[in-house]
């Protein structure tokens, strides 16, 4: 770790708390109350979908894992994956069958 002093530290993770509590309490503090509007609701329901595959995609195309590689292992298992998901709509069973596909394949390929 980099050479910081005690004071600088504390006052880095005290900045960091107070920030998370007033994001999180601007949202369930000040609207937690209240009734949400039909629009919010609907774009909710979204965000899933949206914030996932932005995190997944850059492990599978470019995996640390590899050097920055892209891993036909990786590739196979993202795609059953994803056919899993999109035949039974289930995320248990999309996951369960790409993490069952990585470790064959992994174990295949070496």
């Amino acid at each position: 770790m980099a050479n910081v002093d005690t004071g600088t530290l504390w006052l880095v993770i005290v900045a960091l708390g107070v920030g998370t509590y007033l994001i999180r309490f601007s949202f369930l503090g000040i609207v937690g109350n209240r009734p949400i509007p039909e629009w919010v609701q609907r774009h909710l329901r979204y965000v899933a979908v949206a914030v996932l595959p932005a995190l997944i995609t850059p492990l599978v195309i470019w995996p640390p894992a590899t050097g920055g590689e892209t891993d036909p292992a990786r590739l196979v298992a993202a795609l059953a994956a994803f056919a899993v998901g999109m035949r039974f709509n289930s995320v248990m069973g999309a996951v369960g069958l790409g993490m069952a596909t990585l470790y064959g394949m992994q174990y295949l390929l070496g």
